[in-house]
């Protein structure tokens, strides 16, 4: 059984006022109720304490960049609670490989041993899914289950408080956020999804990790080492 209380406790806390006010709202218990119902036959990806992990790195006053992916890896052990990312020692997933592709080809940066992008949300990169769970097998399973609108609170949220941020849209489902995003206010790059279905349609040579650190510096922000192994 999952209780919000506890899930509070997993974010840093400049975000928990943000999270205690969601929390209380209707959907929010209802999408909590649902996911409670769930057969304990089915998996859940991730672990119930991993799901506010990309809060969990820093505050909400140190964030720099938003990578928005849509739902959590479905496959077993893939999923730990950073978009797009996976734990020391697990395989790949093909859309982790071409941004890994697409790195080493913006930076020179070797492709890493490891596909945990811990580093990177240590250095202020929010990597938020639009849908923080998943069902085994099951891609998009809870994406219309009430974490949408969380996360598209969170973004709202967090545009309307910040400025220059750089957010990074991959895809159709990800550019939808737009609309939550001041655009005066922020660097927005849109392009298209990392998927092998489409990466070769224009993912790979659009530089974005370049793209984000020359806005950064520009605004007087530290750049992001975006090399995983260090």
């Amino acid at each position: 059984m999952v209780f919000y209380q506890d899930l509070l406790l997993q974010a840093h806390p400049s975000w928990r006022p943000f999270l205690e006010v969601e929390f209380q709202k209707e959907y929010f218990q209802e999408l909590l109720r649902k996911i409670n119902s769930i057969n304990s036959s089915i998996p859940v990806y991730p672990p119930a304490h991993l799901w506010f992990k990309a809060l969990e790195f820093f505050s909400i006053e140190d964030c720099k960049v938003v990578i928005l992916g849509q739902d959590p890896y479905h496959g077993a052990g893939q999923a730990h609670g950073l978009a797009f990312s996976v734990p020391t020692g697990t395989a790949f997933p093909p859309s982790l490989r071409n941004i890994f592709k697409e790195l080493q080809n913006d930076l020179n940066i070797p492709v890493p041993f490891s596909g945990d992008l811990s580093p990177w949300a240590k250095q202020g990169v929010l990597l938020l899914n639009a849908s923080l769970t998943v069902e085994d097998g099951h891609a998009g399973a809870h994406l219309k289950w009430g974490w949408e609108k969380f996360t598209d609170a969170l973004i709202e949220h967090l545009a309307q408080r910040q400025r220059e941020l750089v957010f990074i849209l991959w895809g159709k489902y990800a550019q939808s956020k737009k609309k939550y995003i001041p655009t005066e206010k922020h660097f927005v790059l849109e392009g298209v999804h990392p998927s092998p279905l489409s990466a070769h349609r224009g993912f790979f040579g659009s530089k974005p990790f370049s793209k984000t650190n020359q806005y950064l510096e520009k605004q007087g922000s530290k750049a992001i080492q975006w090399q995983v192994d260090f």
